[in-house]
């Protein structure tokens, strides 16, 4: 099983979505194991967003993600990283392909309601940094045998 973090970004939560973004993932089979509404504060922004912190639009995001709650998740499931990516379409709610969550609502690079980890690394890293492992509570779904077949792998 792979783990994969997700910010559901402030603007998903001013907007309400967060639930029915949420039922998304859990539809597709993905296990929630750890959640949490949290604000973020600027130097957990700089820590998570480090390869962003010198560039020229950086500032612009730092208020942005700092500027109200957003929800903090790890899902688990076979090859979660991509099946998260993939179902939150391109960066830019204008170019993402309808049915992903960002090109279902979203109309902004920026303000695009998920952050969704870019490879198994960055999401053991992602997840250190958002939280601690007595939050994470994994675990087998009854209903797992009925979502793949034991010779899928």
């Amino acid at each position: 099983m792979e783990r994969s973090l997700m910010l559901l970004k402030p603007d998903c939560v001013q907007r309400r979505l967060v639930g029915r973004v949420l039922a998304r993932f859990e539809d597709k089979g993905l296990n929630l194991i750890a959640m949490k509404l949290m604000r973020v504060t600027p130097e957990l922004a700089r820590r998570h967003y480090a390869e962003h912190v010198q560039k020229g639009w950086y500032p612009s995001l730092e208020a942005f993600i700092t500027g109200g709650p957003l929800v903090a998740a790890i899902v688990e499931g076979p090859e979660a990283v991509r099946v998260v990516r993939d179902m939150v379409g391109s960066t830019n709610g204008l170019d993402a392909a309808p049915g992903t969550i960002r090109g279902d609502f979203s109309t902004s690079q920026q303000m695009n309601l998920v952050h969704a980890s870019d490879g198994p690394e960055s999401a053991a890293r992602e997840i250190e940094i958002f939280f601690d492992a007595s939050e994470i509570h994994a675990y087998a779904p009854t209903i797992r045998p009925w979502l793949s077949a034991p010779d899928d792998d």
